[in-house]
């Protein structure tokens, strides 16, 4: 694999022009041993200076390259691996596949969350390296427009994404369900419950291109049967009540008689504010909702739900990374113990898994009153 130089100890300025360790020292305005201390052992530096360490590798863009060739010659044998957040049951259930099965290669693991937030993406990407991982598995917020999957791909970090879609003619690695696909069907199964008028509720789309998806998704069943495709409402928050919204959907109108919620979490405050606004679900409204997690299945009446197979997903993005160590062992590559998946056309074979997924109706799904 293709590795940058290891910089960290260097005390002359990069033939290229690229930050070293000297510039970064000299801008903070310390030692060149401080500037090491504060990246290696930055608990026998006062934070103040770790902090102006920092600031200075930052604005010069410099980081100690801690997968060059002297340190990588003995692996961590860890995996790094970020998630936007647990507080959605979807990303608890895959890191318990991720860590069934990262235990069972006798790897360890290192979890950051990047709340949604590309800046923090970068910021725990460049922490997980600094802790000397021997690869990733990742979920960004937008996997075709992130600097820091460039800056991955252009050091040879080994990494999988989890529910993001790799490009088919691209060199990434992922495993995911057909997100477009698998909402169209979940749309079409509204339809064909009598739903004409049916809306989606969906997060920010700039911090999920799977939500991006999924509305396409939803776009592609409405227009194959001749209905209007409405616009999303794009909630700020997945945890609070977002009532005077959907009342301001539900009371008007063109009210839906159907919601399409592009996560559980969201499907789930939605039937909340829906009941405190006097309505029945799925009496006057139904709900749709998308991940299957076992929360939903728990709720009354249960919710209705595209299903991915969350563990799954975790489990066989850690399997794939091992394929990319050279690892990939009898019994390791099938780790989640599900059968073989379809690959992307046109894609490489190996690089681009995607999973089966279900529909979960009933519950939240009825016809319209």
């Amino acid at each position: 694999m293709k590795r940058t130089q290891d910089r960290s100890s260097s005390t002359a300025p990069d033939a290229a022009g690229n930050a070293t360790l000297v510039d970064v020292a000299q801008a903070a305005g310390v030692s060149l041993a401080t500037a090491s201390r504060a990246f290696n052992s930055p608990a026998l530096v006062r934070e103040g200076t770790v902090q102006r360490v920092l600031d200075a590798a930052r604005q010069l863009s410099f980081r100690p390259n801690l997968l060059g060739s002297k340190l990588r010659a003995q692996q961590s044998r860890m995996i790094g691996v970020m998630l936007p957040t647990l507080e959605n049951a979807v990303f608890a259930e895959c890191w318990r596949g991720i860590e069934d099965a990262a235990l069972a290669a006798g790897y360890s693991l290192m979890l950051v969350t990047s709340a949604y937030d590309p800046a923090r993406e970068r910021e725990r990407i460049e922490y997980l390296l600094r802790h000397r991982v021997d690869g990733m598995v990742l979920t960004v917020a937008d996997a075709a427009r992130s600097a820091v999957l460039d800056q991955l791909d252009a050091e040879g970090v080994p990494y999988v994404l989890a529910y993001n879609q790799a490009a088919a003619r691209g060199q990434r690695h992922s495993v995911s369900v057909d997100n477009r696909g698998s909402a169209r069907e979940g749309v079409q199964a509204l339809i064909a419950a009598g739903h004409r008028r049916i809306r989606v509720v969906s997060g920010a789309f700039i911090a999920s291109d799977r939500a991006r998806q999924r509305f396409e998704g939803y776009r592609d069943a409405m227009h194959a049967h001749g209905l209007e495709a409405a616009p999303p409402l794009c909630l700020p928050t997945h945890t609070a009540s977002n009532a005077d919204q959907i009342g301001a959907l539900a009371a008007g109108p063109d009210a839906p008689t159907a919601f399409f919620c592009t996560n559980d979490l969201l499907a789930i405050g939605v039937i909340s504010d829906l009941k405190r606004l006097g309505l029945r679900v799925p009496r006057d409204i139904s709900v749709l909702g998308y991940d299957g997690i076992a929360l939903g299945a728990l709720v009354e009446p249960p919710l209705a739900s595209v299903v991915q197979p969350n563990p799954e997903i975790g489990a066989r993005a850690v399997a794939q990374l091992l394929a990319r160590f050279g690892l990939a062992a009898a019994g390791v590559s099938n780790v989640s113990g599900i059968p073989d998946v379809s690959r992307v056309s046109g894609a490489r074979p190996g690089r681009i898994t995607l999973l089966p997924h279900g529909l979960r109706l009933g519950g939240t799904v009825a016809a319209p009153a």
